[in-house]
């Protein structure tokens, strides 16, 4: 793997230059390409299918979800669905599960990623910053293997296809902004504070169920609502179900809210990092 160089340091202000931002990753595009590639090679490596991993694991869920939940359990997903195909309620529980899976997959292992790589950080000038967009790349990957799974899977269940699917990177995008940044935080945090790995590891439990994920919004009493609304996993776990079951256009106004709220996110948690990573040899 080649060796690239890091921007020098600058100052905080300097790091919450977007546009610098920007091209600092541009500059390390095919780096970032490199360690995305062997971080979905290794996950299956050595096992005797290797990738095709990737598509028997959530095609497997997929057949349990539609039998526990469609078939022992027979949810169904609010009233507006009591008359729909069995099947229903376990590609609504899937489809939700794949951004959220992106996310928790990045934050989990944001805080001992740089910590797993001490050789880039003592014996080489690396660009640390790049590791948890590599993570978040492979994390991406396997979810649209999920996503093409659960669009055949509509087809006899639901007995079409989504042709909403074709905006689905812009259902991305938010999910996107916001993994990213948060998993520039916590790698960071991590160098410092050791502990926080078992905190995050809770924390993505907890919002798992506090996550539209296994229930409508609708369901949960008005008082209680306002968690939801806060939680910006919300509209982006509604905007894939839009485009991947419903057939509809994210909803535009909260898509543009929640995607600016994820870009700022972005950007201070990239001047975080940038801005604390001098210090991480001294801490390894």
């Amino acid at each position: 793997m080649s060796v690239v160089l890091s921007p020098r340091t600058g100052s905080a202000a300097t790091y919450l230059d977007p546009v610098r931002m920007i091209r600092n990753l541009w500059r390390h595009r095919e780096l970032i390409r490199q360690l995305t590639t062997q971080e979905v090679a290794q996950r299956y490596r050595g096992s005797f299918l290797g990738i095709v991993w990737s598509f028997v694991t959530p095609m497997l869920m997929l057949l349990v979800y539609a039998f526990v939940f469609s078939v022992v359990f027979q949810v169904r997903w609010g009233e507006a669905t009591q008359s729909s195909q069995r099947g229903e309620f376990a590609l609504l529980l899937f489809a939700g599960l794949i951004p959220f899976g992106v996310f928790t997959e990045v934050v989990n292992r944001a805080p001992s990623i740089v910590l797993s790589a001490p050789n880039y950080v003592k014996k080489v000038v690396f660009p640390l910053e790049i590791l948890p967009v590599a993570a978040l790349g492979s994390a991406i990957v396997h979810s649209l293997i999920s996503a093409a799974i659960l669009l055949v899977a509509g087809l006899p269940l639901l007995g079409y296809v989504s042709p909403a699917a074709v905006l689905l990177p812009v259902a991305y995008l938010p999910l996107v902004l916001l993994t990213v940044g948060l998993g520039w935080f916590l790698a960071s945090l991590g160098v410092y504070v050791r502990d926080i790995g078992q905190v995050i590891g809770v924390a993505t439990q907890i919002l798992l169920f506090l996550s539209p994920i296994f229930y409508p919004v609708s369901a949960v009493p008005e008082a209680f609502r306002l968690v939801l609304h806060v939680n910006p996993l919300t509209p982006i776990l509604t905007d894939f179900r839009r485009t991947l079951l419903w057939g509809a256009v994210p909803a535009w106004e909260t898509w543009t809210i929640v995607t600016l709220g994820s870009a700022v996110v972005t950007v201070l948690g990239y001047a975080w990092f940038m801005q604390t990573k001098k210090g991480f040899a001294d801490v390894m």
